[in-house]
């Protein structure tokens, strides 16, 4: 059975970990994201460190939405923290706007005086941008998310001094800051999507290369394990439909 648009996606994920070593993974952006940290740990990278959502370090993998089954560590909040200030997490966050440099808002939309929308505030955005090695997944890629400059800045991108913004994974494609100014760049497309769809889909201009891949699918092994272990019953399909 081939690959679902969902599986393409928690593949560039799991991919976002490749080469971490032993640092926590916290994907707090949704299902697929969480997907994908638990297949790199179950797959090429098993030094990474895993949790089931809670305090709890996981030993094995854990299928979406259950706890943990065996733990191989405690990790409450206050040493969760101590992590962060020493650039021990790589963090995927889900931004409501970023712009062509990876700075991000998730705090709220329109005038910061006053607001048509409040979100979810500053949160750890600051300190993770700054301290940390962080990547983003949208779900649902669209002008509205990827705009030429966001209403609040949260987390911090190259162009403000960001300790690492890694890449932006969303539902049409794979992009990054590998560029001489570090400005937003088309790395790959999802299969069925074309460099004009996702040109279409953002706000900004962004750098493509004059050979755009497409997103490597996942293997046989690791449809078995997100398919028979991880999320046997499909939460990531919720999030990017078939």
């Amino acid at each position: 059975m081939r690959a679902t648009r969902a599986e393409v996606c928690a593949v560039a994920c799991a991919e976002l970990f490749r080469g971490d070593g032993e640092i926590v993974a916290a994907a707090v952006a949704g299902f697929v994201p969480m997907l994908g940290a638990r297949l790199a740990r179950a797959t090429f990278a098993p030094d990474l460190l895993t949790t089931d959502g809670g305090p709890v370090l996981s030993a094995g993998p854990v299928p979406l939405g259950t706890r943990a089954a065996e733990a191989e560590g405690w990790l409450p909040f206050r040493d969760h923290l101590w992590l962060v200030l020493n650039g021990r997490r790589h963090v995927v966050m889900g931004p409501s706007q970023i712009d062509p440099y990876g700075n991000t808002n998730i705090s709220c939309i329109g005038d910061w005086g006053r607001p048509a929308r409040q979100l979810l505030g500053m949160r750890g955005g600051p300190g993770n941008t700054l301290l940390n090695p962080t990547s983003y997944w949208v779900p649902k890629h669209s002008a509205r998310v990827f705009t030429g400059e966001v209403d609040v800045v949260s987390g911090v991108g190259w162009d403000r001094g960001a300790h690492e913004i890694r890449a932006v994974v969303s539902d049409l494609a794979v992009l990054d800051f590998a560029t001489p100014d570090r400005r937003m760049r088309l790395r790959s497309v999802h299969p069925g999507v074309t460099v004009e769809d996702v040109a279409a889909a953002t706000g900004f201009e962004l750098a493509v290369p004059d050979e755009v891949p497409e997103t490597r699918l996942p293997d046989a092994e690791e449809l078995r394990v997100m398919r028979e272990v991880l999320d046997p019953e499909g939460l990531r399909e919720r999030e990017v439909p078939a």
